[in-house]
């Protein structure tokens, strides 16, 4: 389908955004200027304001400010590119709506569909509704109020609850997954709502933490270990201090692999 490729590319774009971005910190201020008096080439850099020469002998600060000149432009290349990316998927969702959608809150009109719309999802509903084995460590951590009332560890989480919520597909929170002798939490246990596939959604909040990076590598390769493959049934999210996660990050996520 073309929407999906669509997405794939948008997501694809918001990476490299995001390498980049990520890439521009660890290089040095100012902007590279080259001036030519038909003889010599001389660097120098600027602040917006002022420019100060750069020697033969730091030519490295040159190179870094070259490469930096080059980043910029595809960042900027990026951002368009994101930008009618982001305007087509506007108009896909615009068009997507249900023109009559309208008819289902006329009273008489939701008691004829009643049976229709709610036969295909009651056992989902339902397995969503039972009791199931919980994370019962930290409780004190359960600081967030997500949409459907239930209380999460962060407010990425709540994000991800929100898209889940809202667009009426199955989950449950720190449900127990057993794995031989080992038992994970995973953020989110997800039914799909067509294919009623399991998936696990976990989001790493704390990549700038190199113990917490550890461990969530380690994470990641139990899961592959036991046939929960990342990108496949097992959905990952991450974010630092420096790139935290937005709702549009959740949202492009989810619906690539619920809604497409």
């Amino acid at each position: 389908m073309l929407k999906e490729k669509i997405l794939k590319e948008y997501l694809s774009v918001q990476t490299q955004i995001s390498q980049i971005q990520h890439e521009l910190t660890s290089l040095p201020d100012g902007k590279l200027l080259i001036s030519n008096d038909g003889k010599y080439k001389k660097w120098y850099v600027s602040d917006g304001h002022t420019k100060e020469y750069i020697p033969k002998k730091n030519r490295l600060l040159a190179e870094q400010l070259a490469q930096k000149k080059h980043l910029m432009a595809k960042l900027d290349y990026l951002l368009q590119e994101k930008l009618a990316l982001d305007a087509y998927l506007q108009i896909q969702k615009t068009n997507e709506q249900y023109p009559d959608a309208s008819i289902i809150t006329d009273s008489e009109y939701a008691q004829l569909l009643a049976s229709y719309l709610k036969a295909p999802t009651q056992d989902l509903r339902q397995w969503a509704n039972e009791t199931y084995e919980q994370n019962l460590n930290y409780p004190e951590h359960l600081v967030h109020k997500a949409s459907s009332g239930i209380m999460v560890r962060s407010k990425s989480e709540a994000m991800i609850e929100r898209f889940l919520y809202t667009n009426r597909i199955p989950f449950r929170y720190e449900c127990a997954l057993h794995l031989e002798s080992m038992t994970f939490y995973p953020d989110f246990t997800i039914l799909h709502p067509e294919t009623k596939e399991t998936y696990y959604w976990e989001h790493f909040g704390r990549m700038d933490d190199m113990s917490y990076a550890e461990k969530a590598f380690s994470k990641l390769r139990t899961y592959t270990a036991y046939g929960i493959i990342p990108s496949i049934q097992l959905i990952t999210t991450y974010e630092t201090k420096r790139q935290p996660l937005s709702y549009e990050d959740v949202e492009k996520t989810g619906t690539l692999y619920f809604l497409s």
